[in-house]
């Protein structure tokens, strides 16, 4: 019979030191868990080539992180903070708000840049899911103005402003399509001498698109898993990757998701029952018990204490082994969260 779960079973005792504030010196000198076998293997990251099999495929979430933090003013006066969730057509965001009062349909705001300059962007009412999020019209492409006025969004665990090393660290060597407002954390190990040695090794490599939202970090509230609504998210899963996976099955080879978001959008993509390319938004959550059909291995950070992902690294690899691996890493002092190392682990199978 399975196990039950709820909140608690994935709350668990992090030191606040081992809360990584900066990325390592390298990209791929950090750390790297070994969590597939019997016992954990401490390694370093640049060491995955030798982890791999030619015949392996690396699938990568290509999406880009915008600066989407922003600081101005309402027009009364009042200080406001905006993170721009998702851009629409005809220069318009969805975005958070925060400041003293809410801002009323067809109020301005403004936003500020280093040396003076000041940006309006006009207040066209509520939306999102359950009306969460503000509607807003820039005055012109807000992928321009959020270069030019934005911050990068840093995770509220990193408790420094953001720097121009934030802009070049928290963004993979391979993004490419704007959207996100968190990194995809696990693929920021990899530089371009390691990609070069996966190639050389017979690693094959492949990408998805899923533009990280800021509901990554929006706690459970819930103790019943059950009543938890999961943040939406938009993603794509091209023709090639979904024939470069099916390639990769029919030869043998293992399926590697970089990060969870990889994972979500492949599982999101496979639903259906097969592998279907496409794009839309997703909103699994994915648990213990979730039954997965795309991807074989994980690569992915550590993780905070009673968060989604949690359970997913617990539904993927096991929950006594995750329980077993996130207590060796602390011991072990491993730096944990979006700046931190990483783990590789196999999919569980039961029986």
């Amino acid at each position: 019979m399975s196990r039950s779960f709820t909140l608690s079973d994935f709350d668990f005792a992090l030191p606040p030191e081992l809360i990584a504030q900066h990325p390592a010196a390298e990209r791929s000198a950090s750390r790297l868990l070994d969590g597939r076998g019997e016992s954990p293997i401490d390694r370093v990251f640049r060491e995955l080539p030798t982890l791999l099999r030619p015949g392996d495929l690396l699938v990568f979430n290509d999406t880009k992180v915008i600066k989407a933090r922003l600081l101005g003013a309402k027009s009364t006066g009042g200080s406001v903070e905006a993170l721009v969730e998702r851009v629409l057509p005809h220069n318009e965001v969805w975005a958070h708000l925060r400041s003293s009062k809410s801002p009323k349909a067809g109020a301005a705001v403004f936003f500020d840049a280093a040396g003076g300059e000041r940006s309006p962007a006009e207040v066209l009412g509520r939306a999102g899911p359950e009306d969460s999020l503000f509607h807003l019209r820039f005055p012109g492409d807000p992928f321009a103005l959020l270069d030019r006025f934005g911050h990068v969004p840093l995770p509220p665990y990193i408790t420094h402003g953001d720097t121009s090393d934030d802009e070049r660290r928290y963004q993979t060597v391979f993004a490419r399509q704007p959207g996100a407002v968190a990194a995809p954390t696990a693929a920021l190990h990899f530089d371009e001498a390691l990609l070069d040695a996966l190639a050389v090794q017979g690693v094959a490599r492949a990408h998805v698109t899923l533009h990280v939202g800021a509901g990554t970090f929006q706690p459970v509230r819930t103790e019943s898993l059950a009543l938890h609504k999961m943040h939406s998210e938009w993603f794509e899963v091209g023709d090639e990757t979904v024939r470069a996976i099916e390639r990769t099955k029919s030869s043998g080879g293992r399926v590697l998701a970089v990060g969870t978001t990889t994972l979500r959008a492949l599982e999101s993509a496979a639903l259906g029952g097969a592998l279907a390319a496409g794009a839309r938004d997703t909103d699994i959550f994915i648990t213990p018990g979730f039954e997965f059909k795309v991807v074989d291995a994980l690569v992915t950070n550590f993780h905070l204490p009673k968060s989604t992902l949690m359970m997913l690294v617990s539904a993927f690899a096991g929950y006594e082994r995750i329980r077993a691996l996130y207590a060796h890493a602390i011991r072990q002092q491993y730096r944990f969260f979006s700046y931190g190392d990483a783990m590789l682990l196999d999919r569980h199978r039961a029986g």
